[in-house]
């Protein structure tokens, strides 16, 4: 008769950083691999910068040529407020990119009367993204206020890993729409896509040239080339010739009109479409959205912190890098960007499936997007992959991050009723609210909330559409007021405790003291 099987080989112990990562946060492959892997996160970053202002510019009347501007501008600020959040912020290996959270309040200011009555549509699309610019200046005040007060670092106390867990897996699955439905309409190149990334990244990342796992490692470099290609011989060979407009613009390699109207060389400078204009309304609309921007930030920086092998940021550090996000937003006002700012989350998905959570490598792709964006036709060119292959990528990237939220049960009790029912409510109701929001939208082409005053609207809109915002709403409320004496232990407290300050835990300071010696200005808390 074999031995039964001891505990330990049944159960898995809970760690505190995740393994198998080959490089952490602060330890870096060699520059040519940096180079590359630096590359292809600016590559996937892309997707995003190009989708935005590819939806937004066109409803404000603005033509190809703007289109390109805004693309650049968002790219280059992207580059600023990735190297900023690197480097001062949270020093988290995390791209901050474009966000989707602001399209209700923008489009409300895009459909404002006021706007709406220009005739001339060049004139429109400046003083329309002037509104956006000015509500975007004043919004960003809230994150900077919640930041660097250390107002969100005490509101943090009372997040535990039991109440992260729905905040953090929803960031990912939050974003199902940007996966699947992207995909469907244009199947032919989705796909193949998708099935060549699993394989390279999943099922060939043992093939190894001199040492490195090439396959793993480059494994959307390789297959997103070999699907543009193919996608660009479908549509050499004219097999969309007479297909419906829409299945040209989501398959066709030649659609999107980038490189022949992009300059060569522009620097995208602040205030470039003029004096931004203020409106309170515009700006109350944009605040919820800046709000939405901070919960989902908080929870894609403990999933990168994962991801990166690093243990969770401690509260300070968190509230610091809000703070920097803040300063980023108000650049994005700036520089009229079209959109706010987030941290992308497609990005921290690529630390898990490339296995490199190093920090140099995201300065590199900053570098990146800084360099191309100033580079007009090049960066263009690369801009013109058409989206369906994204967001093929998509799907593997959101499930990614979502996973990582998971993860974070292993620090809990799942045997605990209220365990189970907080996480199983929040989830759900992350999911399900704002389904109803975006189909009530849909349908009758206004929010659920339609009262007289806009600014309402759009931050009840804004608010409910976030599937993280709703679940750390739900979640950190069930979390605190359901019999929580007595559940500490249950929630997972004890083993976050020691993550809460800065002296904590040794490993803190390897991971986020500031560069340059400035932790003797800014004594960490």
């Amino acid at each position: 008769m074999a031995a039964a099987p001891k505990p330990e080989e049944i159960s898995h112990p809970p760690m505190d950083q995740l393994q198998g990562l080959e490089y952490c946060i602060d330890s870096n492959p060699s520059w040519g691999e940096a180079i590359a892997l630096g590359f292809q996160h600016y590559i996937l970053a892309l997707g995003t910068a190009v989708m935005i202002p590819s939806f937004l510019v066109p409803l404000m009347g603005g033509n190809d040529d703007d289109k390109v501007r805004v693309v650049q501008t968002l790219l280059f600020v992207g580059g600023i407020n990735t190297l900023l959040q690197t480097l001062f912020g949270t020093r988290l290996p995390t791209v901050i990119g474009g966000s989707w959270a602001f399209m209700v309040p923008i489009i409300s200011i895009i459909h404002d009367s006021s706007l709406e009555r220009i005739t001339d549509p060049h004139v429109r699309f400046l003083n329309t993204m002037r509104a956006i610019q000015g509500a975007l200046i004043v919004a960003s005040s809230v994150q900077i206020i919640l930041g660097y007060s250390q107002l969100w670092a005490i509101c943090s106390r009372f997040f535990s890993p039991l109440g992260m867990v729905p905040v953090i897996s929803l960031v990912g699955f939050g974003l199902l729409d940007r996966g699947f439905p992207v995909v469907g309409r244009c199947v032919e190149i989705g796909i193949p896509m998708f099935i060549l990334f699993v394989a390279f990244s999943q099922y060939l990342k043992h093939f190894q040239t001199k040492q490195i796992p090439v396959l793993e490692r480059f494994a959307l470099l390789i297959s997103v080339t070999v699907i543009w290609a193919y996608a660009h011989l479908l549509t050499a060979s004219g097999a969309y010739k007479h297909r419906p407009e829409l299945t040209q613009r989501n398959c066709r390699t030649d659609k999107a009109n980038l490189i022949s109207s992009a300059p060569w060389i522009k620097i995208p400078y602040p205030l470039q479409w003029g004096a931004p204009t203020f409106d309170a309304g515009h700006a109350f609309g944009m605040m919820s959205a800046v709000l939405v921007s901070l919960i989902e930030s908080t929870g894609a920086y403990k999933a990168a912190s994962r991801l990166a092998s690093a243990t969770p940021p401690p509260a300070h550090v968190l509230s610091r890098g809000i703070g920097w996000q803040g300063i980023g937003i108000l650049l994005d006002g700036l520089f009229g960007t079209g959109t706010g700012s987030t941290v992308s989350v497609e990005n921290i998905g690529l630390l898990g499936s490339t296995r490199v959570g190093s920090r140099r490598v995201i300065q590199i792709s900053a570098g990146f997007m800084i360099f191309f964006s100033i580079l007009g036709k090049f960066g263009a060119l690369f801009a013109s992959i058409p989206f369906t292959i994204f967001a093929a990528i998509y799907c593997v990237m959101f499930g990614l991050v979502a996973s990582v939220g998971l993860s974070f049960l292993q620090f809990t009790n799942m045997n605990s009723m209220r365990n189970l029912f907080i996480t199983g409510v929040s989830l759900f109701l992350g999911l399900s609210i704002p389904e109803y929001f975006r189909e009530y939208t849909s349908a009758s082409l206004h929010g659920p909330a339609h009262t007289r005053a806009g600014w309402f609207n759009d931050f009840l809109n804004t608010i409910f559409m976030s599937s993280p915002t709703i679940a750390l709403i739900v979640a950190v409320f069930l979390d605190n007021t359901l019999d929580y004496k007595d559940s500490a232990r249950d929630r997972g407290m004890p083993w976050w405790v020691k993550f809460r300050t800065f002296k904590g835990d040794s490993r803190n300071e390897e991971f986020y003291t500031l560069p340059f010696n400035l932790n003797r200005f800014f004594p960490p808390s």
